[in-house]
């Protein structure tokens, strides 16, 4: 009979217990712990050479970039022994965050320069090659005796060694996890408050260029005919004068409403609460809007809230089917919360082309979060949340 094995029942990963008889796994922590000593000199041999010629160069031009560029061969050897210990020790570790570039630092050299020789990664894998010749001499020295006299207990010391090994490679040349996790999402979401920027920045162009400036142009040639006209045909001028008093209306509820979506004049002076009443008064769906703030946050937290209500609250008209609205905003602890619900058909995501995504970017870019529960058939509700920071801190 044979037995089966259910996926709960799978057998953990990693080497299996070391046994009398050797196997796969015993011949690839022996072959690593001999290939130690080639690899330990060369690695060795390398950040000695590389520390003794920046250090003494560092006096010179050449000497902290010839540092620079050693620390950036470091993380290739660091490289190339994460992949040694994955194939013969079955260790598994991440690579590290790339090594900073120039184009990633504004440009300047010495900036770079600087980022470079300060990189933890590349030091803690020179650190790791320096240590590694006298381990290597012992590990070269105890595998070798010991396959022609030890070798009935081989095993247990080649697994022993291998462990401290492994110790080593997950210490030494893994990644700093909270640190490097927290730099990777810092780098991502500097990429997204770039381009949020620069598409704001092209909006607003294409708004003032495809109305006001218009309306402007058109202002100006009225007025320019209505002056050579003054003396001709007085009545014909006064008709050109009437209609450029009234592009100039237009010109003006346009610049208001330009300057209301980078900044509203309610915002600033009365607040979230009122800003926000603003915004559902102009929603096609009743909205009720209720907020429970004891103080106003800072003005750049203020801010997103008060442009993600406003695209929701779109959303809201335009695609969600919905009779009624409600919008919630409060304060928990270090958070501010806002909640958007409505009675519409949901069927809501952040790939549905509303601009789900693009605020779910902006949110994550301030260290906030963005949770949508959208059902087919409805109701949709829609959870903001923002680090709070007090006024006074601005």
């Amino acid at each position: 009979m044979t037995a089966s094995t259910t996926p709960s029942e799978a057998p953990p990963e990693g080497p299996p217990p070391a046994r009398f008889a050797y196997d796969v796994h015993t011949w690839k922590e022996i072959a690593h712990l001999l290939v130690n000593l080639p690899i330990g000199i060369a690695g060795f041999v390398y950040v000695v050479a590389a520390l003794g010629i920046g250090g003494v160069l560092s006096v010179t031009v050449i000497g902290l970039p010839l540092l620079a560029f050693a620390l950036f061969g470091a993380r290739l050897l660091g490289k190339a022994e994460r992949w040694r210990a994955r194939l013969l020790l079955g260790v598994r570790i991440e690579e590290p965050s790339p090594m900073p570039s120039p184009s990633r630092r504004g440009g300047s050299f010495l900036n770079w320069l600087w980022s470079t020789l300060k990189d933890p990664v590349g030091w803690r894998t020179m650190l790791y090659c320096f240590i590694r010749l006298p381990w290597a001499v012992v590990t070269f020295t105890v595998m070798s005796v010991g396959v022609f006299v030890l070798w009935p207990i081989l095993p247990f010391i080649a697994r022993l060694l291998a462990n401290a090994d492994r110790a080593m490679v997950r210490g030494l040349l893994s990644r700093s996890d909270e640190l490097e996790r927290r730099i990777a999402e810092l780098e991502s979401d500097r990429g997204v408050v770039v381009d949020t920027a620069a598409a704001d920045l092209r909006r607003i162009e294409r708004d003032l260029h495809d109305g006001a400036q218009a309306r402007l142009v058109a202002l100006a040639m009225g007025l320019g005919l209505a002056k050579e006209k003054l003396l001709e045909d007085p009545e014909a001028a006064a008709a050109m004068v009437g209609e450029a008093h009234g592009e100039v209306k237009l010109a003006l509820q346009e610049l208001r409403d330009l300057a209301r979506g980078i900044h509203p004049a309610v915002l600033t002076d009365r607040g979230l609460d009122a800003a926000l009443s603003s915004v559902a008064s102009r929603c096609t769906v009743p909205v009720k809007v209720t907020a429970d703030l004891p103080t106003r946050p800072a003005a750049a937290i203020e801010g997103i809230a008060y442009f993600t209500v406003s695209e929701l609250l779109q959303n809201v008209s335009k695609h969600s089917g919905a009779r009624t609205a409600s919008v919630e905003v409060w304060r928990s602890d270090q958070r501010l919360l806002i909640q958007v619900w409505d009675d519409g058909h949901g069927g809501a995501s952040l790939d549905g082309g509303s601009g789900m995504a693009g605020l779910a970017d902006r949110l994550g870019a301030v260290d906030g979060l963005f949770i949508i529960d959208s059902p087919t058939g409805g109701p949709t509700t829609i959870t903001a949340e923002l680090p709070w920071r007090d006024r006074s801190a601005d």
